[in-house]
């Protein structure tokens, strides 16, 4: 995983030493901003965030696009097949990382088509029960759901998902079987998980602290690597016997291939410069982001690296995007 810190340290340094190498006549006009997800998601409040601070940097507007649509692979695809050297978008887990395995006939191909300038940032999940269900820890859930095979279900955002995903690695983990419910987003699924209509769920932590402090859900383990500080009394999934299972979800900062290496350069250590502003970070990570804005190379391990877990996974339980 990337240690978020170090690189906000380094990110002034760099920054320092790039504009000197960058292209000095780019960008020639405005650069569209392709963001897939709608007005006041976590990847536009980032994205827009990153592309205020560019406009500045470097001395043309950054225009933002809101196009939404297909789980984020709408916006994610335009970028891909930009060729006029002035798009650049955000994109985030699955459009770069399971959307290839879920879709045959996805348009475009991520490690192909897409160059990965940045991980911008990362949230944990949390694995969270209606509080019939009578576990108070990971390994009282697992027991329980042993006991009560195929009875018990689990919503998410649809199949493919980063909490549906999370959720079948630990199933796959733990020999369990439960019933995916998936919705058409996070309210519906969060009121019928609060409701009792379904028993469990995994998911973004501020999408359910406010349930879980009201008592309405119960929160059994967090899937990062560390206890996250908005809700230190949460365990890791490591801590609760299952190792090597972490997960986040993420956004990241892309480009088409055909972007000059020195402009990637670049755009990460602006983005990286953007986000260690005090008021974006303050915004991200009180919606419980941590802020990484990693350097291009170590991006690309990092979505190299979630692709062939991930993808990994749907093959070998044939997961299906329209499940």
């Amino acid at each position: 995983m990337i240690p978020a810190r170090r690189h906000l340290l380094a990110a002034p340094a760099l920054l320092l030493a790039g504009p000197s190498a960058a292209e000095p006549d780019w960008p020639e006009r405005p650069v569209r901003f392709i963001l897939p997800f709608p007005a006041g998601s976590t990847p536009d409040i980032t994205g827009r965030a990153v592309a205020t601070h560019y406009a500045q940097a470097f001395g043309q507007p950054f225009v933002v696009e809101n196009r939404v649509g297909a789980g984020g692979n709408i916006g994610t695809d335009l970028v891909a097949k930009a060729t006029d050297g002035h798009v650049i978008g955000l994109s985030i887990n699955g459009p770069l990382s399971t959307a290839k395995a879920l879709y045959p006939d996805l348009p475009y191909d991520p490690a192909r088509d897409l160059a990965i300038v940045s991980l911008l940032v990362r949230a944990a999940q949390l694995l969270v029960v209606h509080p019939a269900v009578p576990a108070t820890d990971l390994a009282g859930f697992i027991a329980h759901v042993r006991a009560h095979p195929g009875r018990l279900s689990f919503g998410s955002v649809g199949a493919g998902s980063g909490g549906h995903l999370a959720m079948a690695d630990l199933m796959a983990r733990a020999g369990l079987d439960m019933v995916h419910v998936p919705y058409r987003g996070f309210p519906q699924a969060t009121l019928d998980l609060v409701a009792g209509r379904i028993e469990a769920m995994i998911l973004v932590s501020a999408g359910i602290l406010p349930q879980i402090r009201e008592g309405r859900v119960r929160a059994l383990a967090v899937t990062a690597e560390r206890r996250i500080p908005q809700a230190p009394e949460i365990p890791t999934l490591a801590e609760s016997g299952m190792a090597d299972a972490a997960s986040y979800a993420w956004n990241a900062l892309i480009a088409p291939t055909s972007t000059p290496a020195g402009r990637v350069a670049r755009l990460a250590r602006e983005a990286g410069t953007a986000l260690a502003a005090p008021q974006a970070r303050q915004v991200l990570e009180a919606g419980g982001f941590e802020v990484v804005a990693s350097g291009p190379e170590e991006a690309g391990r990092f979505v190299a690296a979630e692709t062939a877990r991930w993808s990994g996974l749907i093959q070998r339980l044939g997961i299906k995007a329209e499940a």
